[in-house]
């Protein structure tokens, strides 16, 4: 697709690469168009390309565009220049970069900086229907602030002691291979079940926790075993080690470095953490073409993003 020899192969070189305005639309069209360039409003191909202004017009609709139409850069004002750097160090830092960092390597405020790490999120939300196999580790978790450190006026709405406050969150871990996370409302076996069954093919090996709402799996669908952590964490290949390893690579992420998540947009870190999991064996290089290549079709508005208005299929795979 590109000159690997001449790409980048670390963050310092891409920040160079992608300040050459060419090379910065040469890569956003072998990305947008691998087949050749077609016009987003009508599909015709051959568009003439007007290079003073760095756009194209389409011989057939006469309408012109650029090679952010159809993707997370739509209408932005920020430069290429700024958004493929921006995007490696998303998908390569391990534990993520904050708005306010990613600001102050940009050079944009911590509002734009917070805008641009969610549409960059958004890339990474790989949806995917092929079933986790094998042996699956599943396991459950809450994220959010201790209650003692909660405003007086939250504590109250909240309670003060448990997991009152904390968002539940479903993990399965293909060993050697993917991680699944999805937000949940709350722990009950009717919303893990139907989780796992959407998510685990038929006949796997399935190890959890000794949690009451996992025992309907003990039937011909699933090979079902269970690790009571009261009195061990291994029992040969009986274990949930594996996916409790992503929970701390998780909140180490959200406490480390993002510090508070809102409810609302905690699917999205668990795009990003998950997406880092899965393409953990990947190069920097490869990582970053990878979610390059998800950048289309996936625009986010500032008003989906906040709320106002509807945000049709954001749920987390």
């Amino acid at each position: 697709m590109m000159n690997e020899q001449n790409f980048p192969k670390t963050l310092l070189e891409a920040v160079k690469y992608f300040a050459d305005a060419d090379n910065a639309l040469a890569f956003m069209v072998q990305i947008r168009w691998p087949e050749g360039i077609t016009c987003p409003y009508c599909e015709a191909g051959d568009p003439m390309f007007i290079t003073t202004r760095r756009v194209w017009k389409c011989k057939a609709c006469r309408k012109q565009f650029r090679a952010k139409v159809g993707t997370i850069f739509e209408d932005s004002p920020i430069g290429l220049d700024k958004w493929f750097p921006a995007l490696w160090m998303i998908v390569n830092m391990k534990n993520g970069i904050s708005s306010y960092e990613l600001g102050k390597a940009l050079g944009v405020t911590q509002k734009t900086a917070w805008f641009m790490n969610h549409r960059l999120r958004k890339a990474m939300q790989t949806g995917t229907f092929r079933k986790l196999a094998g042996d699956v580790e599943i396991d459950e978790t809450f994220i959010g602030g201790k209650a003692r450190f909660m405003h007086k006026s939250k504590r109250a709405t909240f309670g003060s002691t448990g997991f009152v406050g904390k968002v539940a969150v479903m993990g399965l871990l293909e060993r050697d291979g993917e991680v699944r996370c999805q937000v949940v409302p709350n722990t009950r076996r009717k919303n893990l079940e139907g989780v796992i069954r959407k998510h685990i093919e038929t006949g796997a090996n399935v190890y959890s926790d000794n949690l009451p709402s996992y025992r309907s799996l003990d039937d011909a669908e699933y090979i079902h075993k269970v690790i009571d952590h009261a009195r061990e964490y291994v029992n040969g290949h009986v274990h949930t080690n594996g996916i409790e390893n992503f929970w701390s690579l998780l909140k180490r992420s959200i406490k480390g470095t993002y510090v508070s998540v809102e409810p609302f947009h905690l699917f999205r870190y668990l795009d990003e953490q998950s997406f880092r999991f899965n393409t953990r064996k990947a190069t920097d290089a490869d990582r970053f073409i990878q979610a390059s290549l998800a950048i289309t079709g996936k625009r986010l508005t500032f008003d989906k993003l906040t709320g106002k208005e509807p945000a049709g299929y954001e749920t987390s795979h």
